[in-house]
């Protein structure tokens, strides 16, 4: 009995951190929990008995198994049990999602017992989570003239399972709870730091509001004395949601004030509402989706215009905004469905159809938007076995089509990988689309969760129509803790039984690599015309359109091959002008958001849209560096356009790439990176034959609106600033604060910087090992003043610098040098002056294992400046996270201050940035 007894140890560890019994996933444990309540006499019945009823997880855990068998034994009257009947134990197999309940109720519903059959066949028809060997099973018993297999085909051509569901409740009465004023973080939902207890839901419940106990009183006082009310949680000012996409932000909002999704299965809650003034974050939106939730646009700060329309602005050259109602936290509201408007009592307050548009109140309905994919699947399915028409039972797919009008690039690729759709019509932005998904990765602190939402949805292998899925050890790279030593394996280990290349072989056949998801995705992504799906916001490739997605998202496009979002609309950026030779392309990344809110009267165009960045002459590793701040302009992806020439050399590195992970012996047994080699060959072929340039968009395409960023006007390095002492708190940690070097008057003291993270490429590594030599040969010696931690991106760029020379003279200036043999169990907490060189991967950036000093001014490449992402703060000062090119951060470190402007061109002197140049061909149709 150790397994129970050890379970009982872990339960009386919990209790003393609030916790209730961690739910049950195992099979071992869950066998001795039955062989407990077998024994009328055994002292743990009683216990075991709940913990069997309510604390086993469903889907294909092997607990799931288990348990599907037993109630199988009690349905067939094998074994009898007075506290579970023959009719609870099917109701228990209702809640089991899918997996081994499923093939349970197929075997009953097929079987001899008329009886047990059609008792069997009830539960079948509202279930939606078959897989191939389920549908196989039942065609099978149809073809043989079985009359029930016949009666379930019909009702799931029906769709009963969805439309016998209760309707949306007409009005939803809520009570308001305003977390922040301004952006609010992903992080405040769900800290980096807490990474590790993700998958354990309760656990990481008590991370909510970065673990602000008075916060989360204040809610639950809220909720108690609203007890028929639901809670909205509210980023007034500002917009819910931004930064990562984290399912496990949206399962904390839902855990804290949402439903609980079933009686039997322990902290998973769903329909969270969430709102903020200017909207949901759009991959954070679809997050909502994910649960059944409601997201909501308030827009209830609006800009003053004066009597000739222009906005009117304050000394600060500030728009001056006006609160048009009130979403003070104790607010009480309603939504209703039916009419879809807000309202305060009698009045109105804000239209928010597009919060209940059809599709979403479907996935409101449904519970989720799992259940109305995998509905459609399987109504599909029982209609072609039927061989009878799809009945038009789910809400038509919005094709939005206009004559005449061109498209827009993404436009082009949804048209290309588009399932279901109308046949020969084109679609445009607005239209409703499901595609095949050709790449899928998984980064290691939201994987957990990925393989919790592929037991859950019953799905055991990645679907063939996905070319390839990845799973990253990018998250949990610098620090080799306890946590990720228990945690990490188990999930290499499920992911690559499912199918996906594993940064780590569960037998070690092969070196970890620790290398960045977002890098090894922008390597393996080896068309243009590619749809890529990613476990993290960053998730956006300089080839083809990819969108970075919460864990369940990337589950069900594992599981599926298939994603389903409207076709969003895109903004042009075209350049103009001529760029300085000592300026980094991050120089032009921070100066478009800049220049683009300057345009706009600072409206970002670029939310929740696609970036169209006609940036020509760049190949992907360096176009990879606008693409991945297109998360920090709130934009829903990115989309390069290429030269034919550009596109080549970039398909031609991202080949050569894989080939070495190949040489590794990464390939899985399905050999699916061999395939991206002779994908990226074919491409080739095609774009030099000229059977197939490279994408470019329509001429007459429609955007939702075109910037022209002017690289004359670019004459300092630019400075993405929190601005954390900024009087209006709305405007504190945004990522729109963009200041010129000269700004901080070369005074400004910088206690860290940090080289790394995804924004970064083999350049930075080559242009800090030349800024290292040019200042021992201005200087003498190379002398820091501040700590600088680098973090190359991967392994392969490591090795393509050993090769060149470079990796040498870095490790000639460093105090400390990774070692795989020996990774870091602890995070570090001091530093001294000196260079680090540190594993590749994510390091300082994710915030999860290591951060800099409390009240730390840091200079870095990465891409967050949130407030407790790499800094925090301490009762005398802020955290502060500047985010800025290489060279900037290199020298801030040496100086130990911001450099001016002779400082920075001295330093960079000789040395060759990046030469961009925009394209002088035509880059459309």
């Amino acid at each position: 009995m150790n397994t129970y007894q050890d379970y009982l140890k872990e339960i009386e560890e919990r209790k003393k951190q609030g916790l209730h019994p961690k739910p049950i996933d195992g099979a071992e444990l869950l066998s001795e929990i039955i062989a407990q309540i077998k024994d009328v006499n055994n002292l743990y019945r009683e216990d075991s008995l709940h913990f069997f009823i309510y604390n086993t997880l469903p889907g294909t855990t092997s607990a799931a198994g288990v348990k599907a068998k037993f109630l199988k034994e009690i349905i067939l009257g094998q074994f009898t049990l007075e506290e579970i009947s023959p009719a609870f134990a099917f109701e228990q197999l209702s809640h089991m999602k899918g997996g081994p309940s499923v093939e349970v109720l197929l075997d009953l519903a097929l079987g001899d017992d008329l009886a047990i059959a059609n008792e069997s066949k009830k539960i079948l028809k509202t279930q939606v989570f078959l897989y191939e060997a389920d549908t196989e099973q039942l065609e099978k018993a149809y073809r043989a003239g079985n009359t029930i297999a016949k009666e379930l085909l019909e009702s799931y051509a029906q769709a009963e399972f969805f439309t016998k569901l209760p309707d949306v409740e007409e009005e939803i009465e809520i009570v308001t709870f305003v977390a922040g004023i301004g952006d609010i973080s992903t992080d405040l939902l769900s800290p980096g730091a807490d990474a590790h207890s993700r998958s354990d839901r309760e656990l990481h419940g008590q991370c909510m509001f970065e673990h602000n106990k008075e916060m989360q009183n204040a809610l639950l006082a809220l909720k108690d004395k609203h007890p028929n009310k639901r809670v909205m949680l509210i980023a007034d000012k500002g917009t819910m949601g931004v930064g990562s996409s984290r399912m496990s932000g949206v399962n904390n909002v839902a855990l804290w004030t949402g439903i609980s999704s079933s009686p039997y299965v322990p902290f998973i809650n769903i329909a969270p509402v969430i709102a903020g003034t200017n909207g949901i974050a759009p991959i954070f939106l679809t997050t909502v989706g994910v649960t059944g939730g409601i997201g909501i646009d308030l827009k209830n700060w609006v800009k003053q215009k004066d009597a000739d329309g222009n906005t009117i602005v304050d000394a600060d050259g500030e728009p001056i905004l006006k609160e048009e109602y009130s979403v003070a936290t104790g607010t009480v509201l309603t939504i209703n469905t039916k009419t879809k408007k807000l309202y305060k009592g009698d009045k109105e307050l804000k239209d928010i159809s597009t919060a209940l548009t059809p599709p979403k109140m479907e996935f409101i309905k449904a519970g989720g938007s799992y259940a109305v994919v995998f509905g459609k699947k399987l109504q599909t399915f029982a209609c072609k076995v039927l061989d009878i028409d799809v009945p038009q039972v789910y809400a038509p797919s919005k094709e939005v089509s206009i004559e005449g009008q061109g498209l827009t690039a993404v436009e082009k690729i949804f048209n290309r990988n588009a399932v279901g759709t109308t046949p020969g019509k084109t679609l445009h932005a607005g239209s409703n689309v499901r595609v095949e998904v050709n790449i899928v990765g998984s980064q290691d602190t939201t994987g957990l969760m990925t393989s919790q939402e592929l037991e859950m949805m019953a799905a055991t292998v990645i679907s063939p129509i996905v070319d390839a899925g990845y799973q990253s050890g990018c998250h949990t790279a610098s620090v080799w803790d306890d946590k990720s030593k228990a945690n990490i394996p188990r999930l290499m280990k499920f992911m690559n039984d499912f199918g996906l290349v594993t940064a780590r072989h569960p037998e070690g056949k092969y070196n970890a690599m620790t290398d960045v998801i977002h890098k090894v995705l922008n390597d393996i992504a080896v068309d243009d015309w590619d749809v890529i799906i990613g476990g993290d916001s960053h998730t956006r490739m300089a080839k083809g359109v990819a969108f970075g997605a919460d864990s369940g998202t990337v589950a069900l496009a594992l599981a599926t091959g298939e994603a389903t979002m409207p076709i969003p609309e895109s903004v042009k950026v075209t350049f103009k002008g001529e760029m300085k030779s000592y300026m980094d392309f991050r120089d032009v990344v921070h100066a478009t958001q800049e220049q683009m809110l300057n345009q706009f009267e600072g409206e970002n165009v670029f939310q929740g849209k696609i970036i169209e960045v006609h940036i020509g002459t760049l190949t992907s590793d360096q176009a990879f560096t606008f693409t991945d701040w297109t998360a920090e302009m709130k934009a829903k992806a990115s989309i390069c356009i290429s030269e034919d020439d550009t596109l080549i050399k970039s398909l031609e590195i991202s080949r050569d790439r894989i080939q070495i992970m190949i040489d590794k012996g990464m390939d899985n047994e399905n050999q699916d990176f061999k395939g991206l080699v002779d994908k990226a060959n074919n491409r080739i072929a095609e774009i030099k034959t000229g059977t197939k340039p490279a994408l470019k968009p329509d001429s007459d395409a429609k955007y939702y609106a075109e910037v022209v960023i002017d690289l004359d006007k670019i004459v300092e390095p630019m400075i993405a600033d929190p601005d954390v002492n900024n009087e209006d708190v709305s405007k504190r940690y945004t990522h729109d604060n963009i200041q010129p070097l000269s700004f901080y008057g070369g005074t400004k003291k910088v206690d860290l910087g940090f080289v790394g993270s995804c924004m970064v490429h083999k350049g930075d590594m080559q242009i800090l090992a030349k800024m290292l030599k040019n200042v021992e040969a201005q200087h003498g010696e190379v002398v820091f003043k501040a700590p600088l931690v680098v973090a190359p991106p991967t392994y392969n760029i490591v090795d393509e610098l050993k090769a060149e020379g470079d990796w040498e003279v870095l490790e000639k200036y460093a105090g400390f040098v990774f070692d795989d043999s020996a990774p870091k169990a602890i995070a570090r907490t001091k530093y001294e002056n000196k260079l680090y060189l540190e594993r590749p991967g994510c390091s300082l950036c994710m915030g999860n294992q290591e951060k800099a000093e409390p009240g730390d001014t840091v200079m870095a490449t990465s891409t967050r400046l949130f407030q407790g992402r790499v800094v925090r703060d301490t009762e005398g000062k802020k955290g502060e996270s500047l985010l800025s090119s290489t060279p900037v951060v290199v020298l801030s470190t040496i100086l130990g201050r911001t450099p001016t402007m002779e400082e920075y061109e001295a330093a960079v002197d000789g040395i060759v940035l990046t030469k961009f140049k925009p394209s002088q061909k035509q880059l459309v149709i």
